[in-house]
């Protein structure tokens, strides 16, 4: 099974987690909701990835990551 990792980052200006992968070229995506990202980054990998017309017959193992800093005013 393929396994692919996708990494997620907050970012605070735009108010949006938004996607970046050293595995998925082409991977760019966002959301203000991170788990309507994780559901947009399933839909778009078999496309991403589909290289030799595989596309739905192989399954995909996905580890994500995400990472968000906040500063708080005292």
């Amino acid at each position: 099974m393929a396994e692919y990792t996708v990494q997620f980052n907050w970012d605070s200006e735009a108010a949006v987690w938004y996607t970046t992968s050293d595995d998925i070229p082409g991977l760019l995506l966002e959301s203000g909701s991170l788990d309507a990202l994780i559901e947009r980054v399933k839909i778009a990998l078999p496309d991403l990835l589909d290289h030799d017309g595989m596309n739905g017959k192989n399954p995909l193992s996905i580890h994500f990551i995400s990472e968000r800093r906040d500063v708080v005013a005292m």
